[in-house]
């Protein structure tokens, strides 16, 4: 097994809206794929990290509707699941109405007790019946039925985590990040894909006059000066502000995560150009941005309690800088993650929503501070806060803040958002 090329086939690819409820969509095109005849009934539950991201975000190709349920209707009559994340650019003008409709008489249900990702999606009609579930990842297919007849289950999900994590978390991180020392010329081609994908969201944001927009406007008004500062966060806010408000253009995910590989992919990109890294440097710099994310992602879980664009992608991308500078310095890269967790510990994530590019604008502050200061070897000493004494210690201290220490945060986010919805 080539580590690396698994990593990057299931955390990193492209994706079509929000992952949360592209994955829904998907899962209900699996489903319904297996019915005989159009769906009539559709029952959606997910874990409460995936209703926390569906629940404010707008989805594309719906005229600005938002939601998981309004997803996984029109993923119910597409039908074409072959397409994962990238479904929806198939709706139709017919396809979304049908789905507004569906919508209705739909059910969304919150599987609170579940621990890891899960999307479970039933549909039927009055000749049959079919199920999909989705378990341990965006893409990852559990269990499909049809008439109440298991016809596909997958072993590795049942742990709740897929054999890859297994491997990386056994794993020093020095020798996972030596993976980039062995790209080949697909690898760097799926980097530059990446790059120019992210890099096309940054033009339609501009339309929106969001966050990126009144970063521009600050400028304009001499209240922020045109640095390599202002540039990556005005880049940023600008592509995540196209993301969040459902433009019908794909990104190229990091971790799963849209925002996250908008992070993960164009601020190395932007501070490479700017300091005149070299084009290969830049790329594996990314590539090594994603292992670190996915690294991250094995401890805090596919969708965290804590904000992954501030910790998880900040982390990775503060330490794709150090690497354009200094290579695979263990050490420094070890002072870039201290300065994040150091940092940015405690940053919640309230859900995917246009907001979002704010707090990723804040990560994109707190990386390159991190790692320029981590390249002048400036970094919290390890007996400051949770800041361990090697990286995977700080990385897993991280872990436990968010998956012991912040247990009542979801639930409490949930209840918020659920009783919006009642008024």
């Amino acid at each position: 097994m080539n580590l690396y090329k698994t990593i990057i086939e299931h955390e990193v690819f492209p994706a079509m809206g929000c992952t949360e409820p592209t994955a829904c969509a998907y899962a209900a095109a699996l489903a319904a794929e297996q019915l005989d005849g159009e769906v009539e009934e559709l029952t959606l539950a997910v874990d409460k990290g995936t209703f926390k991201n569906g629940d404010a975000v707008v989805v594309p190709f719906t005229d600005g509707a938002k939601g998981n349920l309004i997803a996984a209707a029109l993923g119910a009559y597409l039908k074409n699941p072959q397409l994962k994340l990238e479904l929806l650019k198939e709706s139709t003008e017919e396809m979304k109405q049908k789905g507004k409709l569906l919508c209705e008489k739909a059910k969304l249900l919150c599987l609170n007790e579940e621990k890891i990702f899960c999307v479970d999606v039933k549909v039927s009609n009055t000749q049959s019946s079919a199920r999909a579930i989705l378990k341990g990842g965006h893409t990852h297919l559990y269990r499909l039925e049809k008439n109440g007849k298991v016809i596909f289950e997958e072993e590795s999900a049942k742990k709740g985590i897929l054999s890859y994590r297994t491997q990386i978390k056994s794993m020093k991180l020095t020798e996972l990040l030596s993976l980039v020392n062995h790209l080949d010329t697909d690898d760097l081609a799926f980097i530059e894909q990446g790059i120019n994908l992210n890099l096309a969201l940054v033009k339609e944001g501009h339309a929106l006059k969001k966050t990126g927009y009144q970063l521009e406007r600050m400028f304009k008004k001499g209240l922020i000066a045109n640095d390599l500062f202002f540039k990556t966060k005005k880049t940023i806010g600008l592509a995540i502000d196209a993301r969040m408000g459902g433009v019908n253009s794909p990104a190229m995910t990091s971790g799963g995560s849209g925002n996250q590989g908008i992070i993960t992919t164009l601020i190395p990109y932007i501070v490479g150009k700017e300091l005149k890294i070299e084009d290969e440097t830049i790329k594996k710099s990314i590539a090594l941005a994603h292992l670190i994310n996915a690294y991250t992602k094995c401890y805090i879980g596919e969708l965290s309690v804590i904000c992954g664009c501030a910790m998880s992608a900040g982390a990775s991308t503060a330490s794709a800088i150090v690497y354009q500078q200094a290579g695979l310095n263990l050490e420094k890269i070890k002072l870039a993650v201290d300065n994040i967790v150091g940092d940015l510990s405690g940053l919640i994530c309230d859900g995917a929503k246009p907001g979002c590019a704010m707090k990723s604008i804040t990560s994109v502050d707190a990386a390159l501070r991190s790692a320029f200061m981590a390249l002048e070897d400036c970094a919290p000493a390890m007996n400051d806060g949770v800041v361990g004494k090697t990286i995977e210690e700080s990385i897993q201290n991280l872990a436990r803040i968010t998956m012991e220490g912040m247990l009542e945060v979801d639930p409490t986010v949930l209840r918020i958002l659920q009783s919006k919805c009642k008024t």
